[in-house]
């Protein structure tokens, strides 16, 4: 009898030998093949894939070497007119069904809603015949502020300071700091760039932490978990936000001292990476809700 898949267990191993592959880089799936600057989406619906399914979509595409970023079953392919080809192997997703039980007469907060994980196998436009995909945009041009992505985080109304030579946020005054500008030294335009922006992503997503916004655990120390946990959000959430914007996110230069820690913890945790991206993509969410209204 085939063992049940552990839909958990297999999405956590394979975001873990994405990171380990880069043992030493100081980054990241998302930092790596231009992936991170291509949200998932789905060929049939072209809606985009949301948390866990974007790390774990990113982390096959690096293991393949895929370049595109359209994924689809095997019969949204037909529907298309494409067909997979013999013997490619499917990349799997994790949807959620809902259902009701009797709620736990204990527990005041139960109201009898649990959530099961359910698998999916999709497969990458490489791997299909007969569709030819839109070619991904061009790089974006070599400026050093991007408008787009400024009025984003204006309409966020974050208390955003610079000066200094770090960037933090602190939850006593309730502000963002960033970096005088000058800081950001790299010798290219576009790299400087996004190394700017994938630090303010990083700094809005622990932005959103308090419970007035998204009430996550910001953790108390570098080392426990709970701040590991964070920075993966935070650094979840950036990624998240390049990829919206096309802008290839550039890894903070202290990555290095949290990647260990972040391992140790989806190993002895294979749902703390569905957690983080959940809660990424919930951070992202509250940023797009202070936005003015199309």
């Amino acid at each position: 009898m085939k063992p049940k898949l552990d839909i958990h267990q297999t999405v956590t191993d394979s975001i873990v030998r994405a990171i380990e592959t880069g043992a030493g880089e100081a980054t990241l799936p998302w930092h790596r093949s231009g992936l991170g600057g291509m949200l998932p989406k789905n060929a049939a619906s072209e809606n985009p894939y949301n948390g866990i399914n974007i790390l774990s979509l990113w982390a096959t595409a690096q293991e393949r070497g895929y370049h595109h970023s359209l994924w689809g079953t095997y019969k949204q392919w037909q529907s298309l007119e494409a067909q997979v080809r013999g013997g490619e192997k499917a990349a799997l997703v994790v949807f959620y069904k809902q259902f009701e039980v009797d709620p736990n007469p204990e527990d005041d907060a139960d109201d009898g809603s649990r959530r099961v994980a359910r698998a999916s196998w999709v497969f990458n436009v490489a791997q299909v015949d007969n569709f030819k995909p839109v070619e991904p945009p061009a790089e974006m041009p070599k400026l050093q502020r991007h408008a787009r992505v400024d009025a984003f985080i204006t309409a966020t109304g974050v208390d955003i300071r610079y000066g200094g030579a770090m960037a933090y946020y602190r939850p006593s005054t309730d502000h963002v700091q960033m970096p005088d500008e000058w800081r950001f030294r790299e010798a290219d335009p576009t790299v400087r760039s996004e190394s700017f922006y994938s630090i303010i992503g990083h700094e809005l997503t622990h932005w959103t932490a308090p419970k007035q916004r998204c009430d996550r655990q910001l953790g108390k120390r570098f080392g426990d978990d709970a701040y590991a946990c964070e920075e993966l959000v935070a650094e979840l959430g950036a990624a998240f936000l390049c990829a919206e914007f096309a802008i290839s996110p550039q890894p903070r230069k202290d990555h290095a001292s949290y990647i260990d820690h972040w391992l140790k913890v989806m190993k002895g945790d294979n749902r703390a990476i569905f957690s983080a991206a959940a809660r990424a993509s919930e951070a992202v969410r509250y940023l797009h809700s202070l936005q003015p209204k199309e």
